[in-house]
């Protein structure tokens, strides 16, 4: 095996998920200054990158079991119902994300009642200006991508603080205790996964809204960590458009593609049946079909046990190889170039 090479200390930061949800669980628990439950209608998330990432997982396991509307923004702007009865979370790592700030600001100005999650910078300074609720996390103690879990697990806690999301106290607890089974077990699982993709173009495919969210986070973590291409998408959505594009060039698509499902306890019976179609139509078209199951108590626990098992593989991947999975060059230079700046 390669050496590891790992300049922004990528492993400890996913390692450490387990407790970086138990601590966004603890300053979410202890945060004041909420509305009162029976003044909001709406929830609206704001997030760019992992931000936006954290929405659509608040999304998916907290949308389903709230009374109100959950809407993410991932935009200079906030919807234009914005008002008094609107919650927003506005969340960005950095506290400087451009999008963040601009929409934050005109939501305040609208009259939403803002609650700021991140690391500093502008969005918390503003957070302290309007007196809203601010969970601060160190932007050095966690890169971005593998600190999703603050940016998700606060307004997590906070909406069942409000009594908004039932329970969510103990589905995160559930998560940690699952996440941290898992870090025990799969480094060996991990590594011959990672082993079997190499080379290949990998497809994940997730069932359902928190198996697609985990696929993309998948996706993600491959992109970045690996430097390699991924793509996902979820069922049964793709058994509706994605699956036609696999009718023809099977004798090409069987050596660049490998298929990972991802599967878990909390999936739809119809769902359930689309991944047996899929695998019947799939199964001659790319090079190998690999499966990664959840486990854990409650839907909160299997999504945070698949992406976490996502984020080793990329690791793993790009150890197998000897890259350094933290800097991400390519999305450098994009941000200098839409800033007007050159390298």
């Amino acid at each position: 095996m390669s050496e590891r090479v790992d300049t922004l200390g990528m492993w400890p930061a996913v390692n450490r998920l387990p407790e970086q949800m138990l601590d966004a669980l603890e300053r979410s628990n202890d945060l004041e200054g909420l509305p009162d439950r029976s003044e909001i209608s709406n929830v609206l998330v704001l997030g760019m990158g992992p931000g936006g990432f954290a929405g659509d997982l608040l999304a998916v396991t907290a949308g389903p079991f709230m009374p109100l509307p959950i809407v993410v923004v991932k935009s200079y702007q906030p919807p234009s119902y914005v008002d008094e009865q609107t919650l927003v979370f506005a969340l960005s790592a950095s506290g400087d994300t451009p999008e963040i700030v601009q929409a934050a600001a005109q939501a305040a100005e609208a009259g939403g009642r803002v609650v700021a999650v991140t690391g500093g910078g502008q969005l918390a300074r503003m957070a302290s200006a309007w007196n809203a609720p601010l969970v601060e996390v160190d932007p050095m103690l966690y890169p971005p991508r593998a600190g999703l879990s603050v940016l998700t697990v606060a307004p997590m806690i906070i909406l069942g603080k409000m009594g908004l999301f039932p329970g969510a106290d103990q589905w995160v607890r559930h998560a940690v205790h699952q996440v941290r089974n898992r870090r025990d077990t799969m480094r060996e699982a991990a590594a011959d996964l990672a082993r079997r993709l190499s080379g290949t173009v990998p497809l994940i495919y997730g069932g359902g809204g928190l198996g697609t969210v985990a696929a993309r986070h998948w996706k993600n973590m491959i992109n970045t960590s690996a430097k390699s291409p991924a793509f996902s998408a979820g069922v049964p959505d793709l058994l509706h458009n994605e699956i036609a594009g696999w009718g023809q060039h099977g004798d090409l698509t069987r050596q660049v593609f490998s298929l990972v499902l991802l599967r878990h306890e909390h999936e739809h019976p119809e769902v359930m049946r689309g991944f047996d179609i899929l695998v019947d139509l799939m199964d001659e078209v790319v090079g190998a079909v690999h499966l990664v199951e959840a486990a854990g108590e409650g839907h909160v626990a299997q999504v945070f046990d698949l992406m976490y098992q996502g984020s080793v593989t990329a690791l793993e991947m790009a150890a197998a190889v000897g890259l350094d999975p933290g800097p991400v060059p390519a999305i450098v230079a994009a941000r200098q170039a839409l800033a007007g700046r050159t390298t």
